[in-house]
């Protein structure tokens, strides 16, 4: 095993700290929340023209499992 300095292995904790700061509370962040907002009217603007697309296979799926419990299975 190792003859090493008891100095140079890690040592552990004296005291438990949850978090580094302090947390903020009542405070809004201005900045955060118009950048959320711009993104998701980004994924909206994105994602509109697959909308027709997600209708039809959702519409589909339901007619599949419909025929799939008239024949019982």
């Amino acid at each position: 095993m190792s003859t090493e300095n008891a100095a140079d292995e890690p040592s552990v904790p004296k005291k438990l700290l949850r978090t580094v700061t302090p947390g903020v509370t009542g405070k809004r962040n201005i900045e955060m929340d118009a950048l959320g907002w711009g993104i998701l009217v980004g994924m909206l603007v994105l994602l509109m023209p697959l909308l027709p697309f997600i209708i039809i296979v959702w519409l589909l799926t339901k007619a599949f499992d419909l025929v799939a419990r008239a024949r019982g299975e």
